[in-house]
This record gives structure tokens, sequence and C-alpha cells, in this order.
């Protein structure tokens, strides 16, 4: 019994690392998509979609079903909180991944003003931040997770300095709001994914040493 409690631990730790992957290929491409202005691609990762909610649906009846069988504790009992809510996480990742691509054909024709802002930059940053959050999940690296948290600040300020440019070139030039709207709203998606990366990492922390570091505070409520 206690090796086949062993196992399912495996197979989902390893299905949500197969779900990592796949989130992370098909924001690799949404990202190529919008910046290379490829509508083909884009669609590519609309039409893959399917595959992100079946990982979804399999690791939720994957946690349930250990959760029914078995009585797990300590490490094991954290690992299948974690695992519900990153899988909860990257399935949100992979429905931005979708969001951003469906902003690909509008766009094509303003890819000049696209790549003048900074959003390229802010895509960056959070998909190394998507990337290492997972990477601290499979190496059970809290050091890596807790880098993750510092960089979100700075996908914060890119956000926000990406929305007052947009509000200037839509002043200064009246065809410009369309596109714009339309950058607005990709660097709102872009600044959730840092957020979602964000709470992978936390989950990460909560799993290696058992600390809650939600909002950034470790003390008790007063």
């Amino acid at each position: 019994m206690e090796r086949h409690f062993e196992r399912e631990l495996d197979d989902l730790k390893s299905n949500l690392v197969k779900m990592g992957s796949l989130v992370d290929d098909q924001l690799g491409k949404a990202c190529e998509a919008l910046f290379g202005a490829n509508v083909p691609l884009a669609k590519q990762v609309i039409e893959r979609d399917s595959e992100v909610d079946s990982f979804d649906t399999l690791i939720d009846k994957q946690c349930l079903r250990i959760f029914a069988l078995s009585q797990p504790v300590a490490m094991d009992l954290r690992l299948l909180m974690s695992a519900l809510k990153i899988n909860n996480q990257l399935e949100r990742i992979g429905d931005i991944a979708v969001n951003i691509a469906e902003r690909v054909e509008p766009l094509v024709a303003y890819h000049h003003f696209l790549v003048g802002t900074r959003l390229s930059e802010m895509a960056q940053i959070a998909r190394i931040m998507i990337s290492d959050s997972l990477d601290s999940f499979v190496q059970s690296n809290a050091t890596l997770a807790s880098r993750v948290l510092a960089s979100d600040d700075i996908v914060d300020k890119l956000d926000r300095t990406t929305f007052y440019q947009l509000i200037q070139d839509m002043q200064r030039d009246n065809r410009l709001i369309e596109p714009a709207s339309h950058m607005m709203i990709l660097s709102r998606h872009i600044e959730r994914l840092a957020d979602h990366a964000t709470n992978v990492a936390e989950d990460v922390i909560f799993l290696v040493e058992a600390k809650i570091v939600k909002h950034n505070a470790l003390e008790e409520p007063r």
C-alpha cells in the first residue's frame, strides 16, 4: 500500500511537470506570435488550449483520489495541497497564453508601435519568473522560489510605466486608441503572469519549508 501511495505521488509530480512544460511552451509561442506578428502561430496556441485543460482535469482528479484513498500527513499533505494550487496557477497561465494569442491578429498592422513599448521586456521577465518557479518545484529549491518573489515588483513597475506611456500615445494620436487599448490589456495579462509565477513560488516555499509567505508576511495577523 505504501509503495502504491509513493507511485501515486510520483505520477502526480510527473504530470505537474508535464503540465508546466506544456504551459511554458504555449506561453513562449504566444509571445513569439505577438512580437513576430505571426497569426498562424497564434492560432496554434488557441487550438492547443484543450490539452492544457485536459491536464488540469487529470491533476485535480489525481489529487482528489489520493486525498480520498490515503491519509497523507506532513510533507505528503503539503505536496497535495501545493499540487492543487500550482495546477490552478498553471491552468490560468495557459488561459493567459490564449488571451495573448487572441490579440496578435488585431495588432499585426501596428507591429512597429507594439515593439516600441516595453511589453516585450515585461513578457521576457514574466517568462523567466514562470520558468524559475517551475524549476524551483522540480528541484524543491526554496531559494530559487524566493528569487521569483523578488522579481514581481519589477513587472508591476513596467506595467505602470507602459500604461502611462500608452495614455500619452493615445492623447498624441487618436488613431492609436484601438491598438493602445489592446496593448493595455496585454500589459495587464503579462502582469498577471508574474503574479501567477509568484503564487507558484510561494507554494514551493510552503512545500519545501512549511512556511506561508503569501502577501509577503510570515507573522500571524494581529
